[in-house]
């Protein structure tokens, strides 16, 4: 009896581990993970004011972290394997060359290895970071389960991410295979609304060679744009390439609202991606016009569609570490 008890009992927890490795691990996040495990003090609020500091003098931070948070969870999920450096690994690949970012996480991880060592992981720190930029730059403040361990991997070639010259149905596609809906996909490219780019990524694609053509230009793109970026921003000479375009109006660049959704219904996105969302016959056009006119609510959207990002499989418990440096496994 005792044999067959403890055969049970083996079979049990070998079933349980099963599971919980099939979930990811997000079952065992929590809000207030690390309540009472850094001594007297608070992890989300030194993180908070250290973001908060940032933001004051470096306004850029906010897309950079949007973005570092997206290339991070889209590749093995949100693990910190962008964060490592050395060759081949995923900070190497070639979509990830321009990610910033990086300086601010370590020194949010060095100030809390002196507080507590060796408690908190890369990987939430990236996603509370991320969590308070939002909310300093006006959007919505939303809660964030904690209790990401650090994944000992980090290669260049697992790294895909969509293109800037993806149509909507492509677009689509890749989210989908990450378990985002059409829906929530337009929402995540609202984190454009602060984000910027550069001229070398449409003078070939949108204002030069549009479909492979020489002096062709993108018909979708408006007329005045055009003229513009041509004459004065994005001249076709390699000199340009670098020159900044901001991806929603100047004056909202650094707040996050749905203007951007607005800019697309004039024609006034810069990247192919993101026009491409209201293009004729897309099923996400409708959505774009439902954002832009708020009959639905991109400011609540916004905070639930980064909160399913920083929750895409997700290492907990005993799997992976917790490194104390986050740009080197331990």
């Amino acid at each position: 009896m005792a044999l067959v008890a403890r055969t049970r009992t083996v079979l049990l927890v070998a079933v349980l581990t099963v599971l919980g490795l099939a979930t990811g691990g997000v079952a065992q996040l929590k809000n207030g993970f690390y309540t009472g495990k850094c001594g007297a003090n608070d992890v989300e609020t030194i993180v908070q004011g250290l973001v908060k500091a940032r933001v004051a003098r470096d306004a850029a931070i906010v897309a950079q972290l949007l973005r570092l948070q997206f290339h991070e969870c889209a590749i093995n999920g949100c693990d910190a394997g962008l964060l490592v450096d050395g060759p081949g690994t995923e900070k190497t690949a070639k979509p990830n060359l321009s990610v910033k970012g990086y300086d601010l996480i370590a020194a949010i991880k060095t100030e809390l290895e002196k507080r507590c060592p060796g408690v908190v992981s890369c990987s939430d720190i990236e996603i509370l970071a991320t969590r308070d930029a939002v909310a300093l730059a006006g959007g919505q403040r939303y809660a964030v389960r904690t209790g990401r361990r650090d994944r000992r991997r980090s290669t260049a070639t697992d790294v895909k991410l969509p293109k800037e010259e993806d149509t909507a149905a492509q677009a689509a596609s890749y989210f989908g295979s990450l378990g985002f809906t059409e829906l929530e996909m337009v929402v995540l490219l609202g984190a454009h609304t602060v984000g910027v780019t550069h001229c070398s990524k449409i003078k070939k694609t949108r204002l030069y060679s549009y479909g492979g053509k020489a002096n062709s230009t993108d018909p979708s793109l408006d007329p005045s744009d055009v003229a513009v970026y041509k004459k004065f921003v994005c001249p076709n000479t390699a000199s340009s390439d670098n020159n900044i375009l901001y991806l929603d109006t100047q004056s909202s660049v650094s707040r996050i609202d749905n203007s951007y959704y607005k800019r697309l219904q004039g024609r006034h996105g810069v990247l192919s991606v993101d026009q491409n969302l209201y293009a004729n016959g897309a099923s996400t056009k409708r959505h774009v016009d439902n954002l832009a006119n708020n009959v639905i609510d991109f400011s609540s959207l916004f905070p639930k569609a980064l909160i399913k990002l920083s929750e895409l499989k997700v290492l907990t418990g005993m799997q992976g570490e917790v490194r104390k440096v986050c740009s080197r496994f331990n």
